[in-house]
């Protein structure tokens, strides 16, 4: 089985390759560092890398400069990622070796095709032979075969003497004091402050209804006519709320809604354009809209009908303070 190896520091891109992938017989090992990808270079040895260019400690071109120097893994294709593909780019992948940049964000269908393509020319490396190791015969001081010595008799163990259990009798139950006796008065008992006693409650109920409002919101937007889902879900492509429940896939929607928003918060970086507040995608068939909720989490909705994005809008201008609060 082919082996893949994934190097981004987003979670959300690593699960949209690892989703990617799934199901075409091909194992897939992730790092989230440099660091992290150069222990798994050398522990998995696989036969593609698939890494980003920016990260965190050790860029790609490093770790792609790290396989092509290797001794036994020098034939490995390394395919970069990159948010900003120029010449520069371009230029510093081919002084690496690199066999191609992919531009981030990317369809799984490009993907899949740079991999095939990959995996087709990558060095077919065979396993190691199992070692047959004889270990030599002792020989002594004049030549000859030490033949060891025939181990001495072990004498058998002492036989384990048993001694009964014996029970010890039952303590006298003391008989109940006659009436007029003297009784012990009882132990005093600590009252715990209502507010002690209420806090559990409480925060439980604070839980419960951050969960009730995310799902009330998500489930309006999807009550409009023409929105077809509705999906919340934080930076790192992790699925907190969808609607309505029927949905297929929502977690492929948080995930590439994370990895939408991730390289256009990058863009908007180099550009001078502060954080980003929202995108809109127009395809083919619909649309799809995507607002920042917080520096936490994403707000995405699929449109069947563009002329409600008005109405979409509208409604986002008004939850995304309250989505805000319960997230």
């Amino acid at each position: 089985m082919a082996k893949v190896l994934v190097v981004d520091d987003s979670l959300s891109v690593r699960k949209v390759v690892e989703r990617a992938l799934l199901g075409r017989h091909i194992e897939v090992v992730c790092a989230a560092t440099g660091s992290e990808a150069l222990e798994r270079i050398e522990r998995d040895e696989p036969d593609v890398v698939v890494c980003d260019v920016v990260m965190p400690d050790r860029d790609g071109y490093e770790i792609c400069d790290f396989v092509k120097r290797h001794p036994r893994l020098a034939g490995t294709p390394v395919l970069l990622m990159s948010g900003i593909v120029n010449d520069e780019v371009r230029q510093r992948a081919a002084q690496v070796k690199s066999a191609d940049v992919l531009s981030k964000p990317f369809a799984a269908d490009d993907l899949l095709r740079k991999l095939d393509s990959l995996l087709a020319s990558a060095p077919k490396r065979a396993p190691a032979p199992p070692s047959i190791f004889t270990p030599p015969t002792p020989v002594n001081s004049n030549g000859h075969a030490h033949v060891q010595p025939a181990p001495l008799p072990i004498a058998p163990p002492p036989p384990i003497v048993t001694r009964p259990i014996v029970t010890p009798p039952p303590v006298p139950v003391a008989a109940p004091s006659p009436v007029g006796a003297s009784v012990e008065p009882p132990l005093p008992t600590v009252a715990v402050p209502k507010s002690e006693e209420a806090a559990p409650a409480s925060r439980v109920t604070s839980i419960d209804t951050a969960g009730t409002v995310t799902a009330s919101i998500l489930g309006q937007f999807a009550a409009i006519e023409g929105v077809q889902w509705a999906v919340l879900a934080d930076r790192e492509g992790f699925l907190l709320e969808a609607a309505p429940a029927t949905m297929s896939d929502p977690e492929v929607a948080g995930a590439l809604s994370a990895c939408l928003a991730e390289s256009s918060v990058g863009l908007g970086r180099e550009l001078g354009r502060g954080a980003l507040h929202g995108m809109m995608l127009e395809y083919e068939r619909g649309m799809v809209v995507i607002y920042g909720v917080g520096a936490g989490a994403l707000l995405a909705i699929g449109l069947t009908e563009p002329a409600v994005l008005g109405k979409v809008r509208y409604y986002a201008k008004k939850s995304l303070p309250e989505l805000l609060q319960a997230v």
